[in-house]
């Protein structure tokens, strides 16, 4: 009786295909855009959440809550902390872009008079700089998933396939 080796661990479809999304991810974020991408994120939000006590509006208790927990929480995101899948990576940076978003409308629809001219400019420039830097990171986790399917490789672990 004789049996047939056994497949190693390294050649498995799940173990290939989960390396395949490891290396997808980690070109999108090594490069030099990807980083300047990251870097410039993690500041961003870094800065939207300290910005009621730099550009002293923290009196303003509503608005400065929400520009502290939208900033760390935009920072935690786009730091890729959580984000070493394609799926994770893309959909996060989405999910950065409605950060951004929320930060330029919240002078307007949080409670209480906090719309003044300084939480207005301070609001909607680094929102808009938060929108802008997270819409490259989903370009940049988009292109890593194109130059993937370029190769032939398979991109079935994308959303939206199979």
């Amino acid at each position: 009786m004789t049996t047939s080796p056994r497949p190693s661990m390294e050649t498995h479809p799940d173990i290939v295909e989960m390396r395949l999304r490891h290396e997808m991810a980690e070109r999108a974020t090594s490069t030099p855009k990807g980083q300047a991408i990251e870097t410039m994120a993690l500041l961003t939000g870094l800065y939207l959440a300290a910005s009621p006590w730099i550009t002293g509006f923290n009196a303003l208790s509503t608005l400065a809550v929400s520009n502290l927990l939208t900033g760390i929480a935009y920072a935690v995101l786009m730091s890729g902390g959580f984000g070493r899948a394609y799926e994770r990576t893309h959909s996060m940076a989405w999910a950065s872009c409605a950060l951004g978003v929320w930060a330029i409308i919240s002078p307007w629809v949080v409670a209480g008079h906090v719309n003044i001219t300084r939480t207005i400019v301070n609001n909607v420039i680094t929102g808009a700089v938060a929108l802008l830097l997270a819409l490259a990171a989903s370009a940049a986790a988009r292109a890593a998933e194109s130059s993937q399917a370029g190769r032939g490789v398979p991109t079935s672990y994308a959303p939206g396939r199979g």
